[in-house]
């Protein structure tokens, strides 16, 4: 049925984004070809797909497991498609992304070996094409993943009218968990705050507070995040709602930003980010990073100081003038005696 490919559609949506071949100017138009061009991939069996998103597998190191891929062609002429398996990574945003075709794989995509890497599709018609995924006996335990992608080369035109080679591709993630000791871990990796105080003093200020997530573990983890803030006395002034984290596969990074309105300047504020890590497997504890950020009133406190400043002055010129005590007359020359004649005896 036709409503079977839904998840492939949208998987074309997620990755078929234009990558030029060589280096040059991106085309114009999100395909730079003939818009006519659609194909779809998905995970298939003997008869068709199957329904499944994506190829997910559990093993053990130098298991082989086979599967099957399907890719129909939705256009309306053929279609010739190149075939082959590559690694994924986590993009800067947090969203999952495949290596580029000049970089070769090191991962999931040398463990696979697809039956045929070039297949033609005639239009509205699927082609299913087998292929079987190798674990490496020293493969390391946990999750690893990759894509299957069908790509088709085409000519696009830049913005300046330059024709290009553009790799247009569509792939259908894998997913494989390699058996042995799983050990999940998020970290706040760095956590940078901005605070802007603005010069009215009856306006309220701005926090903006950047984190960089880190999947040090070795499965996948997602989670939530918020940020709360506090001034003097543990007093919380504002507290964010809960955002998603996307999830990360291990070794992958994402940012995030958070920007808190309508906080007063109370002068030293203390920044916690909370992030509740999840796993498929185990629950997980919070993990707290803080970080403290002065948010100072300065236009009154430079009117303050400047008030204090010249109430010190006024009050030293008002106080009275404190005087010496006056030093002892002297005259010069010889001090005459005064004699008081003493009674005369009768």
């Amino acid at each position: 049925m036709r409503h079977r490919w839904l998840p492939a559609l949208l998987a074309a949506a997620l990755l078929g984004v234009p990558t030029p071949v060589a280096a040059a100017p991106e085309p114009s138009s999100p395909a730079g070809a003939d818009p006519g061009i659609t194909w779809a991939v998905q995970p298939s069996d003997a008869s068709g797909p199957t329904g499944r998103s994506y190829f997910v597998y559990d093993a053990a190191p130098g298991q082989r497991i086979d599967d099957q891929i399907a890719v129909r062609n939705l256009g309306r002429t053929p279609l010739t498609l190149h075939l082959y398996g590559t690694d994924a990574f986590t993009t800067d945003d947090g969203s999952f992304g495949l290596l580029p075709a000049s970089q070769p794989p090191t991962g999931v995509g040398t463990w696979a070996t697809i039956g045929e890497d070039r297949v033609v599709v005639p239009p509205g018609r699927h082609v299913v094409v087998p292929f079987h995924l190798v674990v490496p006996a020293d493969a390391s335990p946990g999750d690893h993943a990759g894509g299957l992608i069908a790509s088709v080369a085409t000519v696009g035109t830049t913005a300046d009218g330059q024709r290009v080679n553009v790799d247009r591709r569509v792939a259908a993630r894998v997913y494989l968990r390699v058996a042995g000791p799983l050990t999940p871990a998020l970290q706040i990796e760095t956590l940078r705050v901005t605070s802007h105080v603005p010069l009215n003093p009856l306006d309220r200020g701005t926090v903006e507070v950047r984190y960089r997530l880190r999947n040090t573990g070795n499965v996948r983890i997602a989670g939530t995040g918020s940020v709360a803030v506090s001034g003097p006395f543990r007093w919380e002034l504002a507290r964010t709602g809960t955002v998603d984290v996307p999830e990360l596969l291990p070794g992958g990074v994402t940012e995030v930003t958070e920007r808190i309105t309508g906080l007063p300047a109370a002068g030293r504020l203390d920044i916690a980010v909370h992030v509740t890590p999840s796993t498929m497997d185990v629950p997980l504890s919070t993990v707290t990073r803080t970080h403290g950020v002065w948010a100072v009133p300065w236009v009154l406190l430079v009117l303050g100081l400047l008030a204090a400043a010249l109430a010190v002055g006024a009050i030293r010129r008002r106080r009275p003038g404190t005087t010496r005590p006056a030093a002892p007359a002297t005259t010069d020359g010889p001090v005459a005696a005064t004699a008081t004649p003493a009674g005369r005896a009768g």
